[in-house]
């Protein structure tokens, strides 16, 4: 993880014209995604092949070149001249690939990331073979890629589902269920459903917490402009709730507690979760959007289910960055403060890191209070004078008092380097803030 962080360090200093990293200190081999997806001779493809790689942290996007050969500049940057078609751009690890046009049984692809701006981040994959047959018939299906309870940890409070989109889709529905669907793989709604939700794009938030101890399985269609179903539902996945696994500890927050971080991002990535990287168990109870009044509402709701011995708090940045005044902000810390005490539950808050205001007018054309600056510092100081705290601020602030472009593509929300770097002070301190 330290070598990939360095890479992005320095291909951000490079578009940014920060001073790089010497070059000891810079990643020996560049950032190069990796095929999951074959199609040989003993699996051909057909006509529409999902083509699917690695994520490659930092990477807003990709572009898949189709050859009619291996490429004469391999690990290289540039597009080759034995191009097909012209390179198609990808917001997630995977891309169905209309083939229909190739007269050839035979074709390579690859893959390479990119940046904010389309610049490449890296070099291209390694070509890979695709051997194409008319005689096989793949279905349209979206590719699963959420997997909630990733190496066995607790499911977040508000699952964010994702997959790979199929083309001729113009939005995708997905529907949660209470088992698993008496159609797998169909065309219509299961029995079973219990929630859904119409999105484009390549991932759902879902609405509601879900909280109900047990077993969820979910699954997505594609939908094309008239309102008919594109191909069949995806396969089915589950996730299991469990309110024990939050007995120890539990985060609360907006979207920088809920994951997701480079734009393209969500919080079903685990690496953009500072979470992941704790050394104690915890679940993640962030809701993506919520000012802090939202958060200190839904504190009955959301945390006393699961009554955590620890809760760490990190509320204010979406309230602050408009027109809420400190006060207000500082109101809503003292009320979670009132009801963690009132539950048994210890409060742990967490200073609020700095923004990037061009940053977010330029990616979210959002405007940022102008001073946004001033009421960071007023309820930061209110936080450092609480009995529990922990202070990531200044780890995550540059010499400008600005979120550093390197900890954030957007100036909000942390990648991953700033969700380590987060989790690595919350480390450091949490014997300290536990501590009877």
């Amino acid at each position: 993880m330290l070598r990939l962080f360095l890479v992005l360090l320095f291909l951000f200093s490079q578009s940014l014209h920060i001073p790089a990293l010497p070059a000891a200190q810079a990643a020996a081999e560049p950032l190069k995604p990796s095929a999951t997806a074959f199609y040989t001779a003993k699996k051909t493809a057909g006509k529409r092949p999902m083509l699917t790689w690695n994520s490659i942290p930092g990477a807003v996007s990709y572009e898949i070149e189709l050859l009619s050969r291996l490429p004469e500049n391999p690990n290289g940057v540039l597009p080759s001249r034995y191009e097909i078609t012209p390179l198609r751009t990808a917001y997630a690890p995977g891309y169905q690939a209309d083939l229909s046009a190739v007269l050839s049984a035979r074709a390579y692809w690859r893959v390479r990331a990119l940046d904010y701006d389309k610049n490449p981040i890296g070099v291209f994959s390694d070509a890979q073979e695709l051997v194409l047959s008319n005689a096989v018939r793949q279905p349209l299906r979206p590719l699963i890629t959420s997997d909630l309870n990733w190496q066995n940890r607790p499911a977040p409070l508000y699952p964010v589902y994702a997959w790979i989109p199929v083309s001729a889709t113009t939005r995708y529905e997905v529907e949660l269920l209470s088992r698993p669907p008496e159609n797998p793989n169909g065309t219509e709604p299961s029995v079973y459903r219990i929630w859904s939700k119409q999105v484009t794009g390549f991932d759902c938030y879902d609405d509601a917490p879900r909280i109900a101890p047990g077993t969820y399985y979910w699954r997505v269609r594609g939908i094309d402009a008239a309102g008919n179903p594109v191909g069949v539902y995806s396969d089915t996945a589950s996730f299991t709730v469990d309110l024990s696994r939050g007995a120890y500890a539990a985060t609360l927050g907006d979207s920088i507690t809920h994951g997701g971080g480079d734009i393209s991002h969500h919080p079903a990535d685990w690496e953009y979760g500072y979470q992941t990287y704790l050394s104690f168990p915890a679940v993640n109870l962030g809701k993506s959007g919520d000012t802090s009044a939202q958060i200190a509402e839904r504190f009955c709701h959301d945390v006393l289910p699961y009554q955590p011995k620890y809760l760490l708090i990190l509320a204010g940045t979406n309230s602050l960055r408009g027109d809420v005044p400190a006060t207000e902000v500082i109101k809503d810390l003292l009320s979670l403060r009132s009801q963690c005490q009132a539950a048994g539950i210890r409060p742990i808050f967490l200073t609020l890191p700095p923004l990037r205001p061009e940053a977010m007018q330029r990616v979210f054309q959002a405007e940022t209070a102008p001073d946004w600056q001033y009421k960071f510092n007023r309820v930061n100081e209110f936080i450092r004078h609480q009995d529990y705290y922990i202070d990531i601020a200044p780890a995550l602030t540059g010499p400008d008092g600005l979120l550093p472009a390197y900890y954030s593509v957007d100036g909000l929300h942390p990648g991953i380097a700033g969700k380590q770097k987060i989790a690595q002070i919350i480390n450091e301190n949490w014997d300290r803030v536990t501590a009877p």
